[in-house]
C-alpha cells in the first residue's frame, strides 16, 4: 500500500495508528497523552487485518492517566503490549535512526525486541535480567549504606551471572541470524561489507565478584549486557561515528528488512518517508525488495517515488484518507 499527501497530511498519523494497533505502543512517544487528540478525554483504535490468511479484529482505548486496554478478536488482552506477540509489525521512521545513531541502550532496545520476534520463547529473558540487575543494584545501594552485609549480594549476583551469560548468547544468536540477510541487504542498497558485531563477554560470578568493591562504590553494576553494544558497520566504518546520514538511513533500512525476512508468516512492514532521501537506483531496489513481502505500508509525498505499482493507493488529506 501506498499512502500519499502533501507534508503534513496526517499520513505518520496513520503509521503511528497501525503500529499502535498491532505493537501496543507508538514508534514515536511512550506517553499516551500525546496519542489523545487536543482537547479530548480519550481515544478509541478499531482494526481489522488478516494475517496467514485469518482476519483478526483489534480494539484499544486510551486515555491520559489509566492503562491502555486492548482487545483481540474480542478476548481482553492483560496488556495493549500482548498485541506484539500475535500481529509483528517493523517500522521505519525518521526517529528510529537512534538504532544505529544513538547510544548502546538504543540498540539494546531493538535487539532485544528482535529476540523477541525470533525467539518468542525467550522474549522474557531481558526483562528477567533487567529486575535481577535491579535487585542487586539496591543490595549494593544497602552495603553501601551500611544498611546490610555483603552476604546480602551472593544470590543475586548468581542469579544475574546466570541471566547475563543467557542473554548474551541468545543476542549473539539473533545477530547470527540477521547478519547473512543484513549484509545482502545492506550490498544491495550500496554499503558495501555491512557487518553487525556483539561488543560484550558473559558475566560469570568471579568477574562480578572481583568488582564488588567498585561495584558497592558506585551503588550499580558495573559489568553486563545492560552495558554491551552492537557495533553496526560498513567497509569497518563505524555507522555511529562515522556513517552519513544517509548511510545511517540504509543501515537501519537494511536491518528491517534482513528481520523482514526472517519473522516467521512475514511482519506489517511499515515504511515512513523512507524514499525522500533516496536516489532513484535505492528507490528501484526498495520497490522490488518490498514487491516480494506479504504486507508493506510506504508513505510518501507523490505517487511517482515509489518506482513501482502498488497494490492500493490511499491519498491522505488533513482528517481524511481515501
Amino acid at each position: 500500500m501506498l499512502v500519499v499527501g502533501a507534508n503534513g497530511a496526517g499520513k505518520t498519523n496513520l503509521l503511528e495508528a497501525l503500529h499502535v494497533g498491532t505493537q501496543g505502543f507508538s514508534p514515536r512517544t511512550r506517553v499516551d497523552r500525546e496519542l489523545v487528540r487536543f482537547g479530548e478525554r480519550e481515544a478509541a483504535l478499531a482494526l481489522s487485518l488478516v494475517r496467514a490468511g485469518v482476519r483478526h479484529e483489534v480494539r484499544m482505548r486510551l486515555a491520559p492517566g489509566a492503562a491502555k486496554t486492548a482487545e483481540l478478536d474480542g478476548a481482553r488482552l492483560p496488556s495493549a503490549d500482548s498485541l506484539r506477540r500475535e500481529l509483528p509489525a517493523l517500522v521505519f521512521t525518521p526517529d528510529r535512526l537512534a538504532v544505529v545513531k544513538g547510544g548502546p541502550a538504543a540498540r539494546r532496545a531493538y535487539f532485544d525486541r528482535v529476540v523477541g520476534r525470533l525467539q518468542p520463547a525467550r522474549a522474557g529473558l531481558p526483562a528477567e535480567h533487567a529486575a535481577t540487575l535491579a535487585q542487586r543494584n539496591a543490595a549494593l545501594r544497602r552495603v553501601q549504606l551500611g544498611l546490610s552485609g555483603r552476604d546480602a549480594l551472593e544470590p543475586w549476583t548468581g542469579r544475574l551471572a546466570e541471566l547475563g551469560a543467557r542473554l548474551v548468547e541468545v543476542r549473539r544468536e539473533v545477530l547470527s541470524e540477521l547478519a547473512p540477510g543484513f549484509g545482502e541487504r545492506a550490498g544491495e542498497l550500496g554499503l558495501d561489507d555491512a557487518t553487525l558485531t556483539y561488543e560484550g563477554e558473559p558475566p560469570s560470578i568471579a568477574a562480578l565478584t572481583d568488582r564488588v568493591d567498585a561495584d558497592i562504590a558506585r551503588g550499580s553494576t558495573g559489568l553486563g549486557p545492560h552495558l554491551d553494544d552492537v557495533r553496526i558497520a560498513s567497509a569497518s566504518r563505524d555507522m555511529r561515528a562515522f556513517g552519513s546520514q544517509g548511510e545511517q538511513r540504509l543501515a537501519l533500512l537494511a536491518l528491517l528488512l534482513a528481520e523482514a525476512d526472517l519473522v516467521p508468516g512475514g511482519p506489517l512492514l511499515l515504511l515512513d518517508d523512507v524514499l525522500s532521501e533516496l536516489d532513484a537506483g535505492r528507490r528501484a531496489v526498495l520497490a522490488d525488495r518490498i514487491a516480494r513481502m506479504e504486507q508493506t505500508v510506504v508513505t510518501a509525498t507523490h505517487r511517482s517515488a515509489l518506482l513501482a505499482e502498488p497494490a492500493q493507493v490511499v491519498e491522505v488529506t488533513p482528517g481524511q484518507a481515501v
